[in-house]
């Protein structure tokens, strides 16, 4: 497929495309596996809230991956891809508490800014088209992070 980007920028834009899909169909499976596992008082709210970020980062899986086609590249949503290549943290299994869920998934989510943030970056001059994309992405994940981490004691810190 034919495309306006230079090789070097489509191979940022392809790698950071490709990266972003692992990280969050990597988000859903770990978000879905607290939503099945949470115990507690705050049972309830998470197990909805959860859903919630299964949502929205499969809508974002989805538009990355035909973004990354749209641009000529392959996307890879295999579970043996995602086993190879995942770098985000665990929930663990099991029965999980609410508070390990908040904890858990705060941290699983401020991963995935950060590295979605370096992604915004490494797009900027390569393709700013995708990089609004990860920009929109970002501000979605942080607000699933503030929504856990107001479940925190001085949650705003």
């Amino acid at each position: 497929m034919s495309t306006t980007l230079d090789r070097q920028a489509q191979k940022t834009v392809h790698e950071t495309l490709q990266s972003a899909l692992v990280d969050l169909l990597d988000l859903s499976l770990e978000a879905k596996q607290a939503h099945w596992n949470v115990s507690g008082p705050l049972f309830r709210e998470l197990h909805l809230q959860l859903d919630e970020v299964v949502g929205v980062v499969r809508e974002h899986a989805d538009t990355v991956a035909e973004r990354a086609a749209a641009l000529g590249a392959s996307p890879d949503g295999r579970a043996t891809t995602l086993a190879e290549q995942r770098v985000l943290p665990d929930v663990g299994p099991g029965e999980l508490s609410d508070q390990k869920v908040i904890d858990d998934v705060t941290d699983l989510l401020d991963k995935a800014v950060a590295r979605m943030r370096e992604r915004v970056a490494d797009t900027e001059t390569a393709d700013p088209v995708t990089q609004d994309l990860f920009i929109g992405i970002t501000a979605d994940l942080e607000k699933q992070a503030w929504f856990f981490r107001s479940h925190k004691i001085g949650g705003r810190s």
